[in-house]
């Protein structure tokens, strides 16, 4: 069996490095790789940004500014009190939950509960508006 102090490296596993512009019996002399001529043959020229179009006025400074406002936080799934009397009483609601029960869908990251009109007493550790709580707690529910 081999042992790891017995490993070796295959010989073809490395490359000579490149060595270009050295004279023309080097095999990489005259253009050095580049080509011929233009931008990207230049010195400091090493790779354009990738919105780069040639010289030409950019796509994104030909169009007029989009307006307005897009948030990137994510605003929560109102859930209204009546759809929660599935629920038996004493039971926790939680998102997964809710999830499971099919009150809301698997892909609703955030959930509010908003006001209605419960019958079952009810705890929940989700956010709910001042008016639902009071339906909660009138209930005999709490909120944890």
């Amino acid at each position: 069996m081999i042992k790891l102090h017995q490993l070796h490296k295959h010989p073809a596993s490395t490359h000579r490095r490149k060595v270009v512009g050295r004279g023309l019996g080097s095999g990489k002399g005259t253009y050095s790789t580049r080509g011929n001529k233009g931008q990207t043959k230049r010195t400091g020229h090493s790779k354009m940004p990738a919105n780069f179009e040639g010289g030409r006025q950019p796509l994104v400074r030909q169009l007029p500014k989009s307006r307005g406002f897009r948030s990137l936080n994510e605003k929560p799934t109102a859930v209204s009190l009546s759809r929660l009397n599935v629920f038996n009483d004493g039971e926790v609601v939680t998102l997964k939950v809710l999830q499971d029960k099919g009150v809301v869908k698997s892909t609703v990251h955030l959930v509010k509960i908003l006001d209605g009109d419960i019958k079952k007493r009810i705890s929940t550790k989700l956010p709910v508006s001042k008016s639902a709580r009071a339906a909660i707690e009138k209930a005999g529910g709490k909120i944890l």
